[in-house]
C-alpha cells in the first residue's frame, strides 16, 4: 500500500478525562487537574504532585481474567484500544476474515511498577510461594502490545517501542511502516501508570522531576518560574490505517500522518541541553521534509515542555532554528501543563489533543502559565480560534531520544 496513513479512531483515558470528547472538553478549556498524590504508600515520599487518573474503574471496561494478571498501565491501553476501536467504528467482524491484516504497536517508559512492587512484596513477606505466575509478564514493556492483540484477535504485525519518552511519537513511525508493507490498520499509541511507591522511587533520580508542594506552580515551562515537570499516568490509544481501505469500509478519516522523525542525543542535563536542541531541531526538520511541508505551513506546536529552564531554551531554540521566523509567530501550546508529563504516553495524548484541535479550529490554552519568558508565542489564558491544517508535535526523553511528528487535515 502507498497511499496515505490515517487516523480514524482516538482513545483517551487520561487524568483530565475519559474518551476523547470528555477529554477535549477539558483541554479546550485549559482546565488543570494536578493534585496532591493519593496513591497508598506514597505519603512519605518527596514527590507531592501528579495527574492521577481519577474515576477510571477498569473492571466496568476489562474483564477479569485479564485485569488479574495485568498491571495498571495496561488497564489504561486495553480501555483506551476498546475506545478506539469504537471511535473507528471497527468490529471483530471486520476483521475476523483476515485477522492478520491488523496489529499492534505500543510505547512504554516505566512498564507495570505497581503489578512488579506487589509480587515482590508477597515474595519478601511470604516466600516465593506467593509471587504469582503473572508477575514474569505483567511488568514487562511489551505487555499492553500483547495483551490488546491476545483479547482482540490481532494477529498482524505487533512490537513495543522502548525509546525513552519520544517513543510515543516512534510508535506511529512503526505503525505507518507497518501499513505500508501491507497491513490493513494498526492499533498504536502508548499509556503510562508510574505512580506507585516504587516506580515514584525510581523517577526521583531523575533532576527534572518536580517536587514542588503546589499544584498550581510544581510544572510552569517557559517561565522564570520553571521547576522541572510534574509525572501523570494515563495515555492514548489510536486506531491508523491506510486511507484507501478505511474509506472503502465508510470510515470517518480525522486526520493524516504526514511525516515523523527522530534523532539522539546525549541525555537530558543542564551542560548538554544545547546539544539536545540541536538534536530537536533535526528531528523537526526531517518531519518536515518527510511531510513536504514547508515551515511555513505548520500552523500549531504542541511543544514537549519538559520544564527546567535548561530545556525550555534548548526547545525554544529548536522551534525557532528548524521553523525559522515563522517560529516566532506560530501558536505554541503545551496541555500536558493541566495534566502532567505522563513519560511514553504524553506524546500520544499530544497527539490526540493535536487531531481534535485541527477538527475544531482551536488552539487549547497552556495551563498554570504565565509570563512566557522565552521568544515563543506560547498560547496561555484561553484557548485561541484558529484556521488549523498542520499541527507539529514534539518529544524529547529524558535519556536523550528526540521525536517530532506532523499531522494533517484530511481535506
Amino acid at each position: 500500500m502507498s497511499g496515505r496513513t490515517v487516523i480514524t479512531g482516538i482513545g483517551v483515558v487520561a487524568p483530565n478525562g475519559i474518551g476523547a470528547d470528555a477529554f477535549w472538553k477539558a483541554t479546550q478549556s485549559g482546565t488543570a487537574v494536578l493534585g496532591r498524590i493519593t496513591r497508598e504508600g506514597c505519603e512519605h515520599l518527596p514527590l507531592r504532585v501528579a495527574g492521577e487518573v481519577r474515576g477510571f474503574d477498569a473492571a466496568s471496561m476489562v474483564e477479569e481474567r485479564f485485569l488479574v494478571q495485568t498491571d495498571r498501565y495496561t488497564h489504561h491501553a486495553l480501555a483506551a484500544a476498546d475506545l478506539a476501536l469504537e471511535d473507528a467504528r471497527l468490529g471483530r467482524a471486520d476483521y475476523e476474515d483476515d485477522p492478520f491484516s491488523i496489529g499492534v504497536v505500543t510505547a512504554a517508559g516505566s512498564g507495570g511498577g505497581e503489578f512488579g512492587q506487589r509480587e515482590l512484596q508477597h515474595l519478601w513477606e511470604q516466600g516465593p510461594r506467593y509471587v504469582g505466575p503473572y508477575q514474569s509478564i505483567a511488568w514487562f514493556y511489551a505487555a499492553s502490545t500483547g495483551q490488546i492483540s491476545i483479547r482482540r484477535g490481532l494477529k498482524g504485525p505487533c512490537g513495543v517501542v522502548a525509546a525513552d519518552e519520544a517513543g510515543g511519537l516512534d510508535a506511529f513511525a512503526h505503525a505507518t511502516r507497518a501499513i505500508r508493507q501491507g497491513s490493513r490498520a494498526m492499533l498504536v499509541g502508548a499509556t503510562e501508570a508510574p505512580l506507585a511507591p516504587y516506580s515514584i522511587v525510581c523517577q526521583l533520580g531523575y533532576e527534572a522531576l518536580s517536587t514542588h508542594e503546589d499544584p498550581e506552580r510544581a510544572y510552569r515551562p517557559f517561565t522564570d518560574k520553571a521547576c522541572g515537570y510534574v509525572p501523570a499516568e494515563g495515555g492514548a490509544m489510536f486506531l491508523v490505517e491506510d486511507e484507501r481501505s478505511a474509506l472503502r469500509r465508510g470510515a470517518s478519516v480525522r486526520a493524516v500522518l504526514a511525516g515523523h522523525a527522530a534523532t539522539f542525543t546525549s541525555p537530558h542535563h543542564p551542560e548538554t541541553a544545547g546539544e539536545s536542541g540541536e538534536g530537536l531541531a533535526r528531528a523537526i526538520t526531517g518531519a518536515l521534509r518527510d511531510a513536504g511541508c514547508a515551515p511555513e505551513e505548520v500552523d500549531v506546536v504542541f511543544a514537549d515542555a519538559l520544564g527546567t529552564p535548561e530545556a525550555d531554551r534548548a526547545e525554544a531554540a529548536a522551534i525557532l532554528s528548524a521553523l525559522g521566523g515563522h517560529g516566532r509567530t506560530v501558536p505554541v501550546t503545551a496541555p500536558k501543563t493541566g495534566t502532567g508529563r505522563a513519560y511514553c504516553a504524553a506524546p500520544a495524548l499530544d497527539t490526540a489533543a493535536a487531531v481534535l484541535a485541527l477538527e475544531h479550529g482551536v488552539v487549547p490554552p497552556t495551563p498554570n502559565v504565565f509570563d512566557v519568558c522565552h521568544d515563543l508565542d506560547v498560547v496561555t489564558g484561553s484557548a485561541r480560534p484558529a484556521e488549523l491544517r498542520t499541527a507539529l508535535v514534539l518529544s524529547r526523553g529524558l535519556m536523550g531520544s528526540n521525536a517530532a511528528l506532523v499531522i494533517r487535515n484530511p481535506s
